[in-house]
């Protein structure tokens, strides 16, 4: 599958979970919840991966840890907060770019609608 391919399956099953679910829980409970679902849709998925430094040829593994990736291709990092600001899009520009990725989402449950919480970010870019 595409990164795009895989966002849209991201994007279903967030909105999926959020219309379930309502907005306003905690991000572990989304967290877990949305990688069965995706699991469930046939994607293979790592929670709380571990992503480190390199610095001058010296690798720090106490840089970040991303969400949930998905297939290797596509980062997502979960809010449940009021609103989403630059620096969580930002966060997950700095995983793309450590990981050489293309694709991440921002996915904020606590948004009244979950079309309103959806951030599509780009390595090179943010949307």
């Amino acid at each position: 599958m595409t990164e795009n391919e895989i966002g849209n399956v991201v994007v279903e099953c967030a909105v999926r979970l959020h219309r379930e679910l309502g907005p306003g829980l905690l991000e572990s409970v989304y967290e877990v919840l949305l990688a069965h679902m995706l699991q469930d849709a046939g994607l293979r998925i790592e929670r709380q991966v571990s992503i480190p430094i390199e610095f001058h040829g010296i690798r720090f593994d106490e840089g970040f840890r991303v969400d949930i990736v998905v297939e290797n291709k596509v980062i997502l990092e979960l809010k449940s907060v009021e609103c989403i600001n630059k620096v969580h899009k930002k966060q997950v520009l700095t995983y793309l770019k450590l990981t050489g990725n293309k694709l991440g989402y921002v996915l904020n449950f606590g948004e009244e609608l979950m079309k309103d919480g959806i951030s599509r970010v780009l390595n090179g870019c943010v949307e």
